[in-house]
């Protein structure tokens, strides 16, 4: 079943680049192209709404969190995906508490941005980009100091932007036991998101 596909970014040479890895992704989706906020709107406005929206978070158009927080109430019934050079937490987890499905950073592999785009329209919350900064070591507060090792370690990989899977891989637990750990150390840090608790773990 085919479905429509919207990548919206104002630098042609990305966008043909995002166009050419989606469409070895997702050979019989319908792939449109943007490059204002205004293009974006048009396309959306055509027939049904479109099954995904791939946004440069620096966009025309795109003056602030509250105007992208207006665009996910507009595309309610679509899965967006912020695709950025940004890798500032703090940003990230106002972009992520606008509502969008996920976030990935530009500077990732081409297989990896693949996978990450995969992964959030199979319904997963991913946040992956390759941060420039350097993570704080985790029990620098009294908050991250209660969390047990194996939660610090599952933290450490969250704030990486790994995915539950990835988690699961790297310290060869189940994904089950993943979610456990995840869903206690939210708790532990006082924080409704991964992205707020990388922020946490990032010392922001």
């Amino acid at each position: 079943m085919s479905c429509r596909i919207i990548v919206a970014d104002d630098h042609p040479l990305f966008r043909e680049a995002m166009v050419a890895t989606v469409r070895r992704l997702l050979p019989e989706a319908v792939l449109e192209q943007a490059g204002s906020l205004q293009e974006v709107q048009r396309l959306a406005a055509l027939g049904d709404a479109p099954d995904t929206l791939i946004l440069d978070l620096r966009f025309p158009g795109l003056t602030g969190i509250d105007r992208l927080a207006e665009l996910r109430q507009q595309l309610r019934r679509t899965t967006v995906i912020i695709v950025s050079m940004v890798d500032e937490p703090a940003i990230i987890d106002q972009v992520m508490a606008t509502g969008v499905d996920g976030f990935i950073g530009k500077s990732l592999a081409p297989d990896e941005l693949g996978a990450a785009i995969l992964a959030i329209r199979a319904g997963e919350v991913v946040v992956r980009y390759a941060s420039s900064g350097l993570l704080a070591p985790a029990g620098t507060d009294s908050e991250l100091q209660q969390l047990t090792q194996r939660q610090q370690e599952v933290l450490r990989l969250i704030a990486q932007g790994k995915t539950n899977k990835e988690i699961a891989r790297a310290l060869e637990i189940s994904p089950f036991t993943v979610r456990i750990h995840v869903s206690s150390l939210l708790k532990a840090l006082n924080v409704t998101t991964r992205t707020a608790a990388a922020v946490k773990y990032s010392g922001h």
